[in-house]
């Protein structure tokens, strides 16, 4: 019986790169398949922040901040709730990725030449009990060269593989099928898509020029998730989230269409968590867009006021950067699709980060100088361009401008000039003394405490109606698709499990598209940091267990 390649992996993103990575290492030969043309070669990762969730790092110490294993892992379970009988493989998948976290992660990309922004982040800080949801600490470590910086070493290793005769890549192949000769999955068959120069990220021609059949060993399904088709993410939406908003933006490009997840269930896969998602509130309309509905999000620090639709406060602990989830299911039962920040000029220079590599040009450029140059300015350039050309931003000098340019955005003014300057100047009358009812000012100050975020991410307490501080900003927020928590159910192998919970032979699962691990490690939220690093650990998991297994 005659093979294409030892194994097969369908997906060229991080997760796709790293396992194959592992193929080439152990002198396997790999056929590498995307949908997408070359020049979309590192998937979603490319495009991302480059965060990673690291545990007790030398980043960490030098910031005074004391982690531990057990810290990370009271953390991991408290945000994941894992409450149901799927959750065995993804609980396992958390305790050894919080093991990798806290011990080789670190050396492994080390090794490699992956390095770290100094100022370690502090994302999800959750707000509730110590055995409740968020980070106790920061634990978001940036790849120095955000995403295309921790793409680049898993690439590179891929392309030396190719020149070694081990690695085959096939873009513009979409599978439509996996088949079986002799018992295991060893067929993958699909169309193959036209040739497209389509830049990065843009929408590519879905003509079909013929078709295709490979065999191989063994099959990685490294296709993602379903972040960029809106009908899926409403279809799977669940009702503990309230009503799939009417209007959402895409935090990836349409290509992630979840179809692969379709492909493996047929085969004999079993999905599991579809339910779980993962979608930003803090989406605001890409002025410069790549792809259809552009969003881009905002990392915020704790200081602006959070007001839904109609002026009101969001309630306590739903603050910039602080639950993520616990925000979204608060948003979808107001009736509204929006939400607002209200904030200054001081609030606004110091706190606002852009994610993705093309919105950090300084720390995707590995430029020092321009990182010096971002803290030195009173508003980093990309959030500037923003200010001055976002249509979800209203920049005014007095309150009652500021409110009529809210309005303008709207179907309907929703926004009453006395009832917010009655709910700005009641925060602000908090300022005047060290002590404080307002929690959110309590938690301005706490994080304060710790100086990564003195440094570059929390404005000293001020108000916000202080002239000195100003002008005013206002910051339409919409919901932003992202990530799929669940997937295809794996065991610590990366194996594809089957509804009896055997193992699908022949094929293995990694990245988004196994929810990063066992169908979901993230249970019901995640601490952040923790996706890109997902596709690492699993794809790294499958890469060596399907090399064991055609050796």
């Amino acid at each position: 019986m005659s093979y294409d390649a030892d194994v097969i992996v369908i997906g060229a993103g991080l997760a796709g790169l790293v396992a194959t990575a592992e193929l080439v290492a152990a002198g396997r030969t790999v056929i590498l398949l995307d949908q997408e043309p070359e020049q979309s070669l590192g998937g979603q990762a490319h495009w991302s922040f480059g965060g990673l969730f690291l545990v007790d790092s030398p980043e960490q110490r030098r910031m005074r901040v004391k982690d531990s294993h057990a810290l990370a892992l009271q953390d991991w379970y408290g945000t994941a709730g894992f409450d149901r009988t799927e959750d065995h493989w993804p609980r396992k998948w958390a305790e050894a990725y919080v093991d990798f976290a806290a011990g080789e992660k670190r050396s492994w990309l080390h090794a490699r030449g992956v390095r770290f922004f100094p100022v370690v982040g502090w994302a999800e800080r959750g707000g509730y009990d110590a055995n409740g949801h968020g980070n106790s600490v920061p634990r978001f470590h940036i790849t120095w060269g955000t995403g295309p910086g921790l793409v680049a070493p898993f690439e590179r290793t891929v392309r030396e593989g190719v020149a070694r005769g081990l690695v085959q890549f096939r873009f513009r192949h979409r599978v439509t099928a996996l088949g079986r000769t002799a018992g295991a999955v060893d067929t993958v068959t699909g169309e193959i898509l036209e040739p497209s120069t389509a830049a990065r990220g843009t929408a590519s021609t879905r003509t079909t020029t013929g078709t295709f059949e490979l065999r191989a060993q063994a099959v990685i399904v490294t296709s993602g998730g379903i972040g960029g088709n809106h009908d899926l993410v409403r279809a799977q939406w669940p009702e503990r989230l309230g009503t799939p908003p009417a209007r959402m933006l895409s935090g990836v490009p349409a290509h992630v269409d979840g179809l692969m997840l379709g492909v493996a269930e047929k085969a004999g896969a079993r999905h599991i968590n579809r339910d779980r998602m993962w979608h930003y509130t803090e989406g605001i309309e890409n002025w410069n867009p790549i792809w259809a509905r552009h969003g881009i999000r905002i990392l915020p620090g704790p200081s602006s006021l959070w007001l839904d639709a109609t002026g009101k406060r969001l309630p306590v602990p739903l603050f910039p950067g602080f639950d993520t989830l616990g925000t979204l299911e608060h948003i979808t039962r107001t009736g509204h699709d929006h939400t607002w920040f209200v904030l200054d000029k001081r609030i606004i220079g110091k706190e606002f980060a852009l994610s993705g590599s093309e919105q950090n040009p300084d720390l995707t450029g590995k430029s020092v100088r321009d990182v010096l140059g971002r803290a030195r300015a009173d508003v980093p350039g990309p959030v500037q361009a923003f200010m001055d050309k976002g249509v979800d931003f209203v920049v005014e000098n007095d309150l009652p401008a500021l409110v009529r340019g809210m309005n303008a955005l709207t179907d309907e003014p929703l926004i009453d000039e006395a009832a917010l300057r009655r709910e700005i100047t009641a925060r602000d009358r908090e300022i005047a003394n060290p002590f404080t009812k307002d929690l959110q000012i309590t938690a301005i100050r706490g994080a304060r405490k710790y100086l990564g975020d003195k440094l570059i991410r929390t404005a000293a307490p001020h108000r916000i109606l202080d002239p000195k501080a100003g002008p005013l900003i206002a910051v339409r927020l919409n919901i932003l698709t992202r990530k799929s928590l669940g997937g295809l159910e794996t065991d610590l192998d990366s194996r594809v499990l089957t509804e009896d919970g055997e193992p699908l032979e022949g094929v293995y699962a990694a990245g988004e598209a196994a929810g990063f691990g066992g169908g979901g490690v993230h249970g019901y939220r995640s601490l952040e940091g923790t996706f890109l690093g997902g596709c690492i650990f699993s794809g790294r998991a499958a890469g060596r267990a399907a090399a064991r297994a055609v050796g």
